[in-house]
Order: structure tokens, then sequence, then C-alpha cells
């Protein structure tokens, strides 16, 4: 009987009612054709209906072979060397040499997958090699070659096998994956997979296998740096060990083949958190040096600790004086040390910005802060001061984001009015992030101004052009939408453009008058600084911001010095927005009061708890700033402003003083019994709170895989269960996800979490019962560099076991792997074509049966005429 199948058999059901349709037009047709030439027309209709109705139903013809379909899985990765690459070339053309009527293809892998390929032509190898010696290979090639995923390799190899061949796997490997489960895809699989295992490098290579330091020690108590360092070779290494970025030791060792444990003995004074480095350099023989160094974290948990940011460290001294009485530890440092890497910021508790403008600020630098408080926990206090809040040009900054007060504050009704002229270079050098960030620069300053406030916007390129006219800042739908207008392009003549500045405010009623200036290049000449005297005689000031190093920043500043403005040179111009901010503010006059205040207690609070607030003294001056809506107002001025306000921002918490805490406005407090109780009160609501007490949390990785495990009991030592446990987790580049930790044992709770790029991954876990947090405790993670670069023998004892489970075969011939074992499969012929041919002949035949009148040509129509006679 011929095996037969049909694919769609529901298509079987159009046979009959098409017959009858047929045969209905056959017994009503007024055809004069002999009677057996229509029936015979009949008959082939119904067999082009059944053929095309077989072909619709997929009928197909199953005939058993057992003609292989042999998948090569070759490893590409780095830890496999030249002589394994050219062991794999070897094997693929004995097996291409051999496989007669069986087909077969190779299927490149590491850390991505490759395209399967079934030619092997001897030219196009050699070319291929030729192509290796002399092309270096791109980023892209090399990180996807930092890797290997053989669990994916099998399961895109299984794929590949098209139907009607019985298929088999062959793996070529050192077996060292560093992604997937290659013994569970084994064992899904039902393709038997032979293994054969290369040689590992041969080349010499020394590498840092690893720098292990415990999870947490006490505040000075002496630990050791481990090093793991593997070699395959004895050599000679100067070994050195860096704290963040601080060498602390430096040392010859002779090192022998395999393994070398080396130990160094530290310990930690103030850090918090602190980032261990282990690098080897001066190697006789090496081939590898990204392997050359790796990393660990370690906290220490002893007295809290506060970073205080400050233009002039000196002026904040007594600050930390009073704080470190308090067992506040405080370090200062000047707005260039604003940390701008989170392992840096994690070893404090608190942060304090005082007196810093934000132009002196990266972007970067600024979300670590906000990653810091909203993920981490961490606290963020701001003092005020002539650089601060407002007039430091915080206005729609990120770190404004954090606060609990905005500096877009409402001036009071007998402040000056201001009339301000944004005079914006939009020449063809201003093309992209420039004009874009000049046109939010704009709407930030228009915004920022008052009812009674003026404000025009002129372009300058070879020409002057007024984008918005002089008008009231009220409007700041239509100067928003006359602002969107700039477009760049076009020379730099700066001259008339600041001419009509002068012009326009000249005619302006406004009592303070004010000219912003931006350019990044030289312009045409001009008489500037004489026109900058003028401007200055009329008691209009003039502020000059520089944009790159193409500027003429000489001219620039003469400018803002004879304009009695101020003048700024910026790289970054998302910086832009931020200076046109600050000049909005302080040219307005209006964001500082300078009259003595006695401070008044809006909010009882344990903060203020022991502080005799109604005997505090005058503080002499505060930054104007209002609330945000969900803010708590704990101090406010006399005139109801806030000067003490806080609120809590994601896991952290974030205050305003917006008076100081130094000389200028908190000379008086300073001498006040009070005052380093005050302060380390407020820091203490603020900072970060670690309680990690009833908690122990273990980090591990395995591949690209970290393991988080955490066991939690409560104060009588019993199991913690039945809580919620939560982990945000930052990554390198400041990504960050939340994660619920599921319990798996009594008080145990593990998570799982890929790690892709290399740095720190930072990791804030609490334990809540409720809505309350009991524990919290933070962890980190570092990742150096790939597990494919590292010394490791051939894994024989997973490719055996891949085999093994899979039915295959351990380090086979290729006279084995083309050998048939008697299975058998299904190869499926489609009919259709041959179906449709005989349907499309008969179709033709049948054509000519309805229009040819046969009966001419019959010889029994000769026999017929005398019967029809008689």
């Amino acid at each position: 009987m011929i095996p037969l199948e049909f694919i769609r058999p529901w298509f079987l059901l159009f046979a009959l009612p098409l017959a009858a349709v047929v045969i209905y037009y056959y017994l009503h047709s007024l055809s004069d054709f002999p009677r057996r030439q229509r029936m015979v027309s009949l008959g082939t209709r119904l067999v082009v209906i059944v053929l095309l109705v077989l072909a619709l139903s997929g009928l197909t013809l199953l005939r058993s072979t057992d003609e292989l379909f042999v998948v090569f899985v070759t490893d590409q990765s780095l830890s496999v060397g030249e002589e394994a690459q050219a062991a794999t070339q070897k094997f693929l053309h004995e097996a291409w040499d051999q496989k007669g009527h069986h087909r077969a293809a190779w299927l490149p892998f590491s850390k991505t997958i490759g395209r399967l390929q079934e030619d092997l032509p001897e030219e196009k190898q050699a070319n291929d090699e030729e192509e290796k010696t002399t092309a270096e290979p791109s980023a892209e090639e090399k990180a996807a070659q930092e890797g290997t995923n053989l669990a994916a390799a099998i399961e895109a190899a299984a794929g590949h096998v098209p139907p009607g061949y019985v298929p088999r796997i062959v793996v070529l490997s050192d077996g060292n994956e560093t992604g997937g489960d290659a013994l569970a895809a084994a064992a899904q699989s039902d393709i038997a997979i032979d293994t054969i295992a290369l040689p590992g490098r041969s080349d010499p290579e020394v590498q840092v296998s690893a720098v292990n330091v415990p999870a947490e020690i006490q505040e000075g108590a002496p630990f050791y740096v481990e090093t793991v360092i593997h070699s395959n070779h004895e050599d000679e290494a100067l070994i050195e060990i860096f704290r963040g970025d601080h060498k602390v030791v430096s040392e010859k060792k002779k090192l022998t083949a395999g393994e070398n444990r080396l130990q160094f003995q530290q310990s930690i004074e103030r850090d918090k958190l602190a980032v261990y480095t282990a690098r080897i350099s001066g190697l006789k023989e090496d081939t590898l040096l990204d392997n050359n160094s790796d990393s660990g974290l370690v906290y220490s948990s002893g007295k809290p600790r506060v970073l205080i940011i400050e233009s002039d460290p000196s002026l904040i001294r007594d600050l930390v004086y009073a704080l470190e009485d308090e067992g506040i530890q405080a370090d200062t440092r000047p707005p260039q040390g604003m940390p701008d890497t989170l392992a840096d910021l994690q070893n404090y508790e608190c942060m304090i910005v005082s007196n810093v403008p934000a132009t002196d600020l990266t972007g970067q630098q600024m979300r670590i802060a906000r990653t810091y408080v909203q993920d981490l926990g961490g606290g963020f206090i701001m003092l005020g001061g002539e650089q601060s809040f407002g007039l430091g040009g915080y206005y729609k900054t990120v770190l404004e984001e954090i606060l609990p007060v905005r500096s877009d504050f409402e001036k009071e009704k007998e402040k000056p009015s201001l009339g301000m002229v944004l005079v914006i270079d939009k020449s063809g050098s201003m093309n992209g992030d420039k004009i874009e960030m000049a046109k939010s620069a704009a709407r930030a300053a228009a915004e920022i101004l008052g009812r009674r406030d003026q404000v025009a916007v002129l372009a300058f390129d070879g020409s002057t052009f007024v984008i918005s006219e002089m008008q009231t800042a009220d409007n700041k739908a239509r100067i928003s939408s006359d602002i969107g207008r700039l477009d760049a392009g076009g020379g730099t003549n700066m001259y008339p453009a600041m001419e009509m500045a002068y012009q326009m405010l000249n005619t302006t009623p406004a009592k303070l008058k004010h000219v912003i200036l931006l350019t990044d290049g030289v312009s045409q000449a001009g008489d500037f600084v004489g026109l900058a005297q003028t401007m200055a005689s009329a008691k209009m000031t003039v502020s000059t911001v520089a944009i790159g190093d193409g500027s003429d920043t000489e001219l620039l500043d003469s400018i803002a010095r004879t304009g009695r403005g101020r003048h700024y040179v910026t790289n970054d111009p998302t910086q832009i927005p931020q200076i046109f901010a600050k000049e909005t503010v302080t040219a307005s006059k209006s964001a500082i009061d300078e009259q003595p205040f006695i401070p008044q207690v809006i909010r009882a609070t344990h903060a203020l708890a022991d502080i005799d607030m109604d005997n505090a003294p005058f503080l002499l001056g505060y930054v104007m700033t209002r609330p945000k809506p969900t803010s708590e107002v704990i101090l406010a001025t006399e005139k109801g402003d806030p000067l003490l306000a806080w609120w809590r921002y994601g896991l952290g918490m974030t205050a305003a003083f917006t008076s100081d805490a130094k000389t200028r406005w908190a000379a008086e407090w300073m001498t006040w019994p009070g005052y380093g109780k005050f302060w380390t009160q407020v820091i203490r609501q603020t900072m970060r709170k670690g309680d990690a007490r009833g908690i122990q949390v273990a980090v591990d990785r395995q591949g690209d895989i970290a393991h988080v495990a955490v066991d939690a009991v409560n104060e009588a030592g019993q199991f913690l269960n039945d809580a919620t446990v939560e982990a945000t987790i930052i990554q390198p580049g400041l990504k960050q996800e939340k994660q619920t930790l599921v319990q798996t044992a009594p008080g145990r709770y593990a998570m799982q979490f890929p790690t892709p790029r290399q740095g720190a991954y930072h990791l804030e876990i609490s334990v809540k019962q409720g809505d309350n947090v009991v524990y919290r405790q933070s962890r980190g993670l570092m990742i150096g560099y790939s597990d494919e670069l590292r010394i490791r023998p051939p894994n024989e004892e997973l490719l055996q076991a891949v085999a093994s489970t899979s039915g295959g075969k351990f380090a086979p011939s290729v006279e084995e792997v083309f050998r048939t074992t008697g299975q058998v499969t299904t190869r499926p012929t489609p009919l259709w074509p041959w179906l449709l041919g005989a349907a499309a002949f008969l179709l033709i035949l049948d054509v000519a049966l309805r229009r040819i009148d046969f009966s001419l040509f019959y010889p029994f129509n000769q026999v017929k005429a005398p019967a029809n006679a008689a």
C-alpha cells in the first residue's frame, strides 16, 4: 500500500458539491455534440475537479529514508585558539569529503549564533583564512566572540534541520560555556548530539582570575584582599592593588604555572564602600591584556558620613567641626569633586550642596545624585547662598526635581521690574544640540520672569532677526512659540544685534535692564567695548556666554566686564539653560532677601527635639523659593517663605535650607549652642537609614547571571517569613530595575538578574512587614572582563554529559558521524505539482471536447449512418 497523507483534508469536502455543479450543467446543456463526446467531456471535468481538490488538500507521498542531515556546531569564541580552529577546519573538510549522499551544514557560534552554511569550498576557506590574517576583527565582532552560548547553538541547530532527514548534531567546542545551560538544552532535544572537545589555548597567558574581599567589614578592622592569578607558564609580574583611584599595594611576585593566591592586608577607615582593583603588568609573556585586572567591592559599617560640596570649602569648616563633635564624619570637596560614580557616592549617607552653581556641575553628576536618592535611599540637602536654588541656575534641572522647593519664586510687588533681551547666535555652527539648547534656555528664562517684567529675543547670523518683540513676560505661550522659529544657518555678525538690543532696552520703562549674549564663533568687527560702555552708562548690564573653543572668549569677557555682567565659557551645550536661568534670576535682583529674621516653627518634628528654637538667634538672609505641594515646611521666615523644608523622594529624602550655614547669613547661629545639634538632627533625619541587623545578603555570579540570597530573622532570632523583600538594581549605565525576591525556604528569599555589562552593580535591599521597612542593606557586585577570557581547560565532562544525555557519542570519528544506525524517517513528497500539471493537461483536452465536433473524425459515424437511413 502506497503511504499517502493529506495536509489539509478538509478541502476534500469540496469535491462532491463541485461534481454536482458540473453534472447539473451537463444535464442542462444545449450542446448538439454527440452524447459519447459529451460524456467524455463530463468525465474529463470530473477528473480535473478531483485533481484540483487533491492538490488543495495537500496530497503527499510518504517515503522512508535513512539519509542524514548533520549540523556541525563550531565554536568561534575567544577561548578557542588557533590550534583548535585548525582542528575544526580539518574535521569539517574531512566530513565534506566523506558525507556521500548525506547532507551536512556547519553553524558557527560564540556569544551569538552565526549563519548556517552548507557549502564549504576549498577556495572560500583559503580566502577566509587569508582575510583573518590580514584584517583585524571589528569591535562588534570581538564583543560577539567574548562569550560561549552552547545551549543556544544546540537549539538553533535543531531548528535548522529540514524535514525528511534523520537529524544529527555534532558540537566542536572546548565546552566552557559562559551563558545558557547546554545540558538542559541537550535533555530537551530529541536529536542525538555528538561532541568533540577542542584543545584549549596554548599561547602564553596570565590573568587575574578573582579579587576576593569580604562583603562587609567593621570600620578600621583589618581584612585581606586576596588576588587569584592564573598562569599557564612561569613568569614574573608587578602586582598593583588600587582602592578606588589610589594605589595601596605595589609588589613584584614570581608566578608559577597554575593558580597563584596572594593576600594583602587592608583596612578601611572612612569609606563606606571601597572598590579594590588588582592589576598585573611587566609580564614576560602574555597574549590577552583585557584579563589582566579584576575588582571586588567591600562595604564598611561605622560612623555615618556626610559629603559637603562647597564652592569655598574653607568657609564651611565650622559646620564640619560641629558635625564631628556630634559623631558624624564630614568630608568637604569643591564642585569639581562632586561624585560622578555611584561607587563614590555610596560612601556617604547624605550629601550637602552649599552655594554651588548648577553651571559647575555636569548632567551626569546631577543624575548620579538623583539615582543615589531615589533608588539607593541616600539623603540630599541644599543650603542657600548667592549661587544656590534659582540664583545658581537650578531651575528645571535634575537637582531641582528632587528638591522639596521650586526655584521659580514669585517676585514681590515692590521689587523692581526687569527688561531683558536675549541675543542668540544662529549661525551655521550652532546647528544641532546648540540651537536646541539655546531655545530651551530662552524659554526657561521667559518662564522665570514675573508679570511686570519684559523680554525680547533677537537672533543673528550675517543679519539680525527679531524672533520675539519686546513684550510682557506674562505672554509665555506666545514667546515660546516665537522662540520655536529659531533655526541655524549663515555667518556671524554680532554687533548689529547687540546695538538693536541696546535700542530696545533704551525705550523700555523697566527699572532693571539686562542683555544675555550667546555665541559659539568669532564675529565680524565692531565697536563692542564702546557699545558696552554706552549700555553701562544707560544702567544696562551685559552678560556673555561662549560655547566651545571657537568663540572669541577675550572679546566676550571684555564685553561682560565693561557691561558689568558676568562671562561664562562652556563646552557642554546642555549647560546653556542653566546659565540663562542663573542670569535671569541674578539680573532680577529679587531672589535674595537679606533682612534679618527669626526662624518660625511651622511644624513640630522630632528633628527639632531638645532644640530651643524660640531663642534661636537671627539669620541675616535667605534665598526665596516656593514649597512644592507635597513637601513639609518645618521652618519658615517671618514673611512666610520656606526656610527648612523636606520630603521623601523615592527611597531617599531631600531637604532645602534656604539660608546658609556659614558667616554670611548664619554668623550669629555659628555661636549659638544649638547650632551643632540642629544640623546633626536635620542630617540624621535626611540621611540614608541603614539597618542590617537580622539580615544577611549573599551575592554570587554564575556566567552572566547574578544570584542574590537574603536570610532574614526577627529580633528573637526566628525566621522572618511572609515578608516583602524588594531589591533595586542599578546597572553601570544607571539603568535601574526593581525586583521582588521570592521566598524559597524559612527566612530565605532569592532572585537572579542578568549582568550584561562590565562595571559596578549596586543593590538596595529592603525587607518590609506590612508597610514598614524593618531592615535595609546595600550590596554591590563588580563585573570585570568576560569569562571567555579566563584560562580554563576544555570542559570534557560537560561535553560527555551532553552526548550521553542526548544519545550521542563523545569524540566520534568522521566515519562514525555519517554512519547510519537503522533509524529511518519519512520524507514527504508533495504531489500538488504533478496533480496541477495533469489537471492543466486535462483542462486543455476538455476545452477541445467542448469546442470541436469529433464525430466528423470518428469511424463509428460511418456505421451509424445506414442504420439511421433504415
